[in-house]
């Protein structure tokens, strides 16, 4: 589907509803043929106005929507969707920067239907932005405050409706933190998800100074930062990755004391073996043969053998504000795709590079108006 096909289906989009029963929406689509007047999968308290502080927002912005699952053909790009509503304990952000994951796709594939929240959706986990009003409950930021993080606490499990890759976002305090202050909007949206993911999937395997690691797919987003927060959070005493050949050298500039070629050899056919198996690509029944005795995988996707075992990050707004003295150092560097960053309206064209797997670090969409 080219971007304009995308664009053009704004004023005649219509999102049909599964659900027979009564729902009331928490964004409206105003110049859609069959506009909803308020869209709220959540209890009733969610349209409960909070004192708030703030600066003037606009009833309306531009988002991306989905209101079926499927390929990226279902994403539609609307004008008139209602700004949302504010929790005590939540922010909302003006949006500046979001970036996307393998779980936003799979997510919009429909993979993850029976924890999901009801359809139409605004995809998006990850993002940067500006607080331009706060909850009555909000202590730690005020309006004009640069934060980042990822929205959703759980990334599987009722994931919020008013995703990122809007011009607003409300947003829990607690999963935000400060921008890092040497990073722009675009470099700091790239982050939260994945170096949450590759920090707390870290700590659960026990890792400590000095002992080894190999992470598959190093140069993805997650992957190229569980190198970094190994060597330099972690105190690992040796690093190897996975990579194709065009990716070695990455790997090798992020940290990485052994950069293998999966395309010449099997990891785990080589003598040496690691403490722990960081398996970022879902090689579980391989990663296993490359594990010491008595070592730990750590597997985010496909099927898990023993002793290798399921993580699934929790969205913390402290993880973020540990790792920012190592962000603001330069000790750990965020990994952007060269292709990117995608523009606002590449979104359909940025979601269908991410699909082909070849990605280098993090897709990014910046601006976003």
């Amino acid at each position: 589907m080219s971007m304009c096909g995308a664009l053009s289906s704004t004023t005649s989009h219509l999102i049909t509803l599964t659900s027979s029963l009564p729902l009331t929406f928490p964004f409206t689509f105003r110049d859609t043929i069959n506009p909803f007047h308020s869209f709220s999968p959540r209890p009733p308290t969610l349209l409960v106005k909070s004192k708030a502080t703030t600066t003037h927002t606009p009833s309306d912005m531009k988002a991306w929507v989905y209101g079926e699952y499927g390929s990226v053909d279902v994403l539609k790009f609307e004008s008139n969707v209602a700004v949302p509503h504010l929790n005590e304990d939540q922010v909302l952000l003006k949006v500046v920067a979001a970036a996307l994951n393998p779980v936003d796709f799979k997510r919009r594939q429909g993979k993850f239907k029976p924890t999901d929240s009801p359809l139409p959706t605004v995809p998006g986990y990850d993002v940067a932005g500006v607080v331009v009003k706060i909850g009555s409950k909000v202590k730690d930021f005020k309006v004009g405050d640069e934060v980042y993080g990822d929205i959703n606490e759980k990334a599987l499990e009722g994931p919020k409706q008013f995703g990122s890759l809007a011009e607003y976002t409300a947003v829990e305090e607690k999963l935000l933190a400060p921008k890092p202050q040497n990073l722009d909007f675009a470099q700091a949206a790239s982050l939260p998800l994945a170096i949450e993911t590759a920090y707390q999937g870290l700590e659960k395997t026990g890792f400590s100074p000095g002992k080894s690691i190999l992470v598959l797919n190093g140069s993805g987003g997650v992957g190229s930062l569980v190198i970094q927060l190994a060597k330099q959070v972690f105190g690992a005493s040796r690093v190897a990755a996975t990579s194709s050949t065009r990716n070695l050298e990455l790997l090798k500039s992020l940290g990485a004391d052994l950069a293998i070629d999966y395309t010449k050899e099997n990891f785990e056919e080589l003598p040496e073996k690691f403490d722990v198996v960081y398996d970022a690509i879902g090689q579980c029944e391989k990663a296993v043969k490359a594990i010491k005795e008595g070592g730990s995988v750590v597997a985010l996707t496909g099927s898990v053998t023993p002793p290798g075992f399921r993580f699934v990050v929790t969205s913390d707004g402290a993880v973020l504000r540990k790792l920012n003295p190592y962000l603001e150092s330069g000790k750990v560097k965020p990994i952007l795709d060269p292709k990117g960053p995608f523009t606002f309206p590449q979104l359909v064209e940025a979601f269908s590079y991410l699909e082909t797997n070849r990605a280098i670090g993090k897709v990014v969409i910046h601006p976003i108006p």
